[in-house]
Order: structure tokens, then sequence, then C-alpha cells
């Protein structure tokens, strides 16, 4: 690996576009120490580690911020993330598979997409100063804005004005890094504001673990936490690459006396299709719930509302509450959901069955057609039900090992959750790309080495190619 590594580093055109993908990261990080002006950054944060860790805002916060690339708890250009971006992308994706005049300007090819992608950024600032409005209310209610900035315009603009900059700068340095870097720039983008809380999570199990303590953490703990890491993470990376090979045969073509075709492939279906979407999905919708009812209880309480309906208040917050069995099973049920509504919309069997028989090929035992387009739904159905099953387990897991033994959520989503499936994936996307860069050039990649094993950056002879 390490000679893998030093490989990168010795061509030229790949070592320019890992330093620059890693210059563009850091600029990334360089924006959150710029804060919002108005906002009084030391109440800020005082409010969200000193107020509960199922309060609302929190969850909403925490929830936002993993899958975003942004953080609420420091007010800063950056707060809203690329989040804005991401959701204009995936309206427009979706409704692609059922506009048709939409659909049919996708297929036009790079001026169609051109101006899909142009829709795209408009609707990303329209969401940014719809998102970045409600959260300056929000702050601006909880008294976290300067007595003398609160009730000015000229500050509700600014500062709208700051988190929408935020949001298209950020949306620019992914740009940037797909066309000057390496791997998919608004996919690091999230990876690295991921990854930033990986100290912070290292510094609880550091400042928690303590043997001779029993209300601390011991040593098997901490072979538990690291075993579970280990495990979740090698699961991650095979569930993510896993794939389903349909035999593929092509007919053969006699021309003359010759004899051409015959040649036998395979057709890969991935077992987790959605990636990480339908856990995306799920956690987005189950934001609505948990605020509402939190906010419901907060009212009834305020107003000194009637018994009965501060106690189903109250039971409705706290059930659906990340970590409760309503939650949980809800949450369940919607990757589920999602997992097969993403294969409904991005999966067609009849288009892929058209063609394998215009190019001649077909599955040994299938007539091509309509026969072939059903076997190919059914095979997606039941892998598919495999592969929510692991979304599932995977999503549910850091709120099971929070709640069962009291670790702080900052650990326990790099044991599961979407955080650790994005990380997984874009780590794996990066390698390949790399791998790719370097197999390109004749060099060895991070999979293997030379018979002799020397160095990757050693030419291959014309005689091993």
């Amino acid at each position: 690996m390490i000679q893998a590594l030093l490989g990168v580093f010795r061509v030229p055109e790949l070592r320019t576009k890992v330093l620059f993908t890693l210059a563009m990261l850091a600029v990334y990080r360089i924006g959150f120490w710029i804060p919002l002006p108005g906002v009084d950054q030391g109440k800020l944060q005082e409010s969200f580690q000193t107020g509960a860790t199922g309060s609302v805002a929190r969850q909403i916060a925490d929830q936002i911020a993993i899958f975003s690339g942004g953080s609420f708890s420091q007010s800063t250009i950056f707060g809203l993330g690329i989040m804005p971006y991401i959701s204009a992308s995936i309206i427009f994706q979706l409704l692609g598979t059922v506009y048709k005049p939409l659909k049919k300007l996708q297929e036009e090819g790079p001026t169609g997409r051109q101006k899909v992608m142009e829709w795209t950024r408009l609707a990303t600032v329209a969401l940014c100063i719809i998102q970045g409005v409600s959260w300056l209310g929000y702050i601006k209610s909880q008294n976290l804005v300067y007595p003398g900035w609160a009730n000015n315009p000229l500050w509700w603009i600014s500062a709208t004005m700051a988190l929408t900059t935020g949001t298209v700068f950020l949306m620019w340095l992914g740009e940037q890094i797909d066309k000057h870097g390496i791997g998919n720039g608004v996919s690091m983008l999230i990876m690295a504001g991921i990854l930033t809380s990986m100290p912070g999570a290292v510094m609880w199990v550091y400042n928690n673990f303590d043997p001779s303590e029993p209300n601390k953490m011991g040593y098997p703990g901490l072979i538990m936490l690291l075993a579970g890491f280990t495990v979740v993470v090698a699961g991650s990376v095979l569930m993510t690459v896993a794939q389903r090979r349909i035999p593929i045969q092509q007919a053969k073509h006699t021309r003359g006396r010759k004899v051409f075709g015959g040649q036998k492939s395979y057709l890969p279906l991935r077992v987790n299709h959605g990636g990480v979407m339908p856990v995306v999905f799920a956690s987005s919708l189950l934001i609505f719930p948990a605020a509402i009812f939190g906010f419901l209880n907060q009212s009834a309480r305020a107003s000194q509302a009637p018994d009965w309906w501060l106690g189903a208040t109250r039971w409705l917050a706290d059930s659906f509450s990340p970590g409760q069995f309503p939650y949980v099973l809800l949450y369940i049920l919607m990757v589920y959901f999602f997992s097969y509504f993403w294969i409904t919309v991005q999966f067609n069997p009849e288009e892929m069955s058209k063609q394998l028989k215009e190019h001649g090929s077909f599955i040994p035992g299938l007539r091509p057609g309509p026969r072939t387009a059903e076997y190919l739904e059914t095979v997606m159905e039941r892998i598919t039900f495999v592969g929510a099953a692991f979304l599932a387990v995977i999503a549910v897991l850091p709120m099971v090992v929070n709640r069962s033994l009291n670790v702080d959520y900052a650990v326990t989503q790099f044991l599961g959750g979407t955080g650790l499936l994005i990380v997984v994936s874009v780590v794996l996307d990066f390698v390949q790309r790399v791998e790719a860069n370097l197999l390109m050039r004749n060099y060895a990649g991070f999979l293997g080495s030379d018979a002799e094993g020397k160095p990757s950056g050693h030419r291959l002879r014309s005689s091993r190619a």
C-alpha cells in the first residue's frame, strides 16, 4: 500500500490532481471559521453543547450536518453546506423520470444536460434563500442574535446572502474538483465534513476510558467498539461492491466460412443499487415528525394545555425521537420503501432487455424481449430485499448503540448510519479512480505489484503486458 501511494506521486498529472483536490478541501474547511455577521457565536455554541441530545433543534442539526457537509452549531458562511444543491439535483433527477419534456432534454446530449444544470443551480439559490431565512428566524427566536441586529432588514439581507453565497461557492468548489482534481467533488466535500468529527469521537473515547472506574469504558467496551467498527466498515465495503452477475451469451453469426460471436459475459446487477440515497431520503423525512411532535409538546407545556393533550404530545415526541422503537420501526420501513422506489425510478428492465436484443445478446434459457425483462425485474427485486436489509441495519445501528450502551452519538455514527456509507462509497470511488489512472500509465495499482515485488512506479515490460 505504501509503494502504491508513492506511485501516485511519481505520476506528475496524478500528483497535481491529488494536491489540487487536497487544496480545495483545505479551502472548504477554512470557510468554517468565517462567522455570520450579527450572530452571537458563543451563545449559539453553548446552546448546542448544553442542550439535550434528543432536543428537536439538535436532532435536525445533527441529521443535516451528516449528509450536507455543513454545520449549524457554528453559524458560518458554510452553515447550509452543500445540501441545497444535492436537494435540487435529486428533484431534477426524479422529475426527469416522470416529466417527459425534461427527460427528452436530458437525452439531447451535452447541450440538454447543460440546460438542466443551469436550472439546478437556479433551484439551489432558491432553496438556499428559503433555508437561510428559516434558520435565521430560528436563531432570532432563541435570542442568539445581537439585539441591535435582530430587527435590522440589512442584517437579514446580508446574512441570507452570506449563506447563499457560501453554498454556491461550495458548489463551485465541487465543480473545480470534478474538472481539475480527482473524485466526485460534491461527495468529497461531504466526506471531508464527516471526517472532521472523527477527532472529537476519538477524544470522547480517550476521556471516557478508565478501567478502574465501573461507570466508564473499560477494556471489554473498547475492544467491542473497535471490533464493531472493523466489522461494520468491512461489511459496508463488501455490500457496496457486491454484485449479482447474470450470464450473457452473444449470438453466433456466420459470414461465409467464418463464425463470429458466441462469447460469454455477464451483466452485473448491484445488490445495493440505491447506494446511500434510501437512507438519505428516510433520514430527511423522519426529521419532520420529530420536529413537529417536539414543537407541539413544547407549545403544550408553555400554554398549560389539558393533561390529555400534554400526555399525547409527550408520548408522540418521545416515541419519534431517535432510538425509540416506533422511530426505528418507521425508519426501517422507509428504508425498504425508498430502496424499491429508487430501483423503480432508476432501473428499467425493458430498456435493458431491448439493448441486449439489439446487440445480439441473450440470457441462456430465456427468450429475448418481455421474458428477459421479467426475469431481470424479478432478480432485481430479490437482491434489493437483501440490500435494503443491509441498509436498514447500518442505519439503525448508531441509534441502538447510543441508547443501549450510552455511547455518544459522535462515536456511534462511525459504527453505521449515513455518514459511514458516504465515507465508504466516496473512498472506494476515489481508490478506483486512482487505480485507473495508475494502470493507464502502466503502473501497478493498490491491488497488486509486479512479480519481483518492486515498487509500483516501475514500468511494466511489454512482454508482461
